[in-house]
């Protein structure tokens, strides 16, 4: 299994040396991981990973070379909730009829007052029923049940998409922008956003001034200009994890693009609704937030924004302050983005789902209202509209 680590991690380009092989196999033997997939995952990306813009491609060759050895669940610890109690026990199954008879709770508040009010009073763990926090159940709390409006703690992921609120703590990977694209035609339609301008050092030959000047002087009189740069300045929100994570190779591409096209680029990244603080660095997400404040107040009004994400939630994650699935956000997601809207004049949203879709998902029309129209799919055809409603 180590050997196919190594054989993996240079499959996909990582460069893995033979000594630095032999150096984890010698940590290893000398007990340094001590039995844990936790220590010797630490320990083997120490051992084999020299540049961090390969700790993603390390990051996903290590969770398939060892799936399924680390079973560990990790929760928030504020709400006290034993792991034990959500460990997926068994997977509920329920007939159409019997799906139709399980009631929402009645909305938001009464939804996490009710949550509230059972974590006091409940003192051991639960299975099935339709009332406990716990799992393979009827009640609107816990994993592996059913209920239309309830709030997931504690699952490996969505199932039937009828949570309005997810309790876990989320880690997520940055998008690579090295990938290589599958077509040009992205960097085709990334170009008709462009403001050329010539700046910096003198270090481009201007063939037409030297013959010109030449000309005029009646001596070889070479003439140097800058180079000429798209002028364009762009902020790019990538929404990640979740029900992103089918569209990351089409993001990475899209990533890999502006990086290639436009020299003032800034990006950052937010999950599901933009709220009071973004991230540049998924690894680094829960210890170096950047306030939203702080990008409103630093980058001009004659910046280009894009934001690139599913805009597939729950309406409460727009609209409702502490509708967020990360933690109890303040003020709602809504307020955020019109501020951004209503500070960058130029700005779109692009939506890896198809637009014959968007209509079955309420929280999409919020967000298309919210920018006046101006979502467009990624598509090539979407991308092309995009750019062209930017250079407006």
């Amino acid at each position: 299994m180590f050997t196919q680590l190594f054989y993996e991690l240079r499959k996909v380009n990582v460069p893995v040396s033979l000594r630095e092989y032999l150096t984890l196999l010698e940590a290893v033997k000398e007990g340094v991981a001590d039995y844990s997939v936790d220590h010797f995952y630490y320990l083997s990306r120490s051992a084999l990973v020299k540049d961090e813009r390969n700790l993603d491609k390390f990051d996903r060759v290590f969770g398939h070379v060892f799936k399924g050895l680390d079973t560990l669940a990790e929760l928030f610890s504020v709400h006290n909730i034993p792991e034990e109690w959500l460990r997926k026990l068994a997977e509920l199954n329920l007939s159409e009829e019997e799906k139709k008879q399980i009631e929402a709770m009645g909305g938001w508040e009464k939804l996490m007052e009710e949550l509230k009010k059972r974590l006091a009073e409940q003192k051991g763990r639960h299975q099935g029923g339709n009332k406990w926090v716990g799992t393979a159940g009827r009640s609107p709390y816990g994993a592996y049940g059913y209920n239309p409006e309830g709030v997931r703690i504690g699952q490996e992921g969505g199932r039937t998409g009828s949570a309005v609120k997810v309790w876990d703590r989320r880690d997520f990977a940055n998008l690579d922008d090295k990938v290589e694209l599958g077509t040009r035609n992205i960097k085709v339609a990334l170009r008709r956003l462009r403001r050329f301008a010539r700046e910096g050092a003198a270090d481009e030959l201007d063939l037409d001034g030297t013959i010109k000047s030449t000309a005029k002087q009646g001596w070889l009189d070479i003439q140097m200009r800058p180079e000429r740069h798209n002028h364009v300045k762009v902020l790019i929100f990538f929404d990640v994890g979740g029900s992103m994570s089918p569209h990351v190779e089409v993001c990475e591409e899209l990533f890999s693009a502006t990086r290639t096209e436009f020299k003032h680029l800034e990006y950052f990244y937010f999950h599901n609704c933009l709220y009071d603080h973004v991230w540049n660095d998924n690894r680094r997400r829960y210890t170096d937030p950047i306030d939203t404040w702080k990008i409103l107040h630093t980058y001009g009004h004659d910046y280009k924004v894009i934001f690139v994400g599913d805009a597939s939630m729950s309406p409460y994650e727009v609209m409702m302050p502490g509708g967020s699935v990360e933690y109890w956000n303040e003020e709602a997601g809504e307020v955020w983005l019109k501020r951004v809207v209503n500070t960058y004049p130029h700005s779109v949203w692009l939506n890896p789902v198809p637009a014959k879709h968007w209509d079955y998902t309420p929280s999409i029309g919020i967000i298309e209202k919210i920018f006046e129209e101006r979502m467009f799919g990624l598509t090539l055809e979407g991308l092309d509209g995009a750019m062209r409603e930017l250079s407006r």
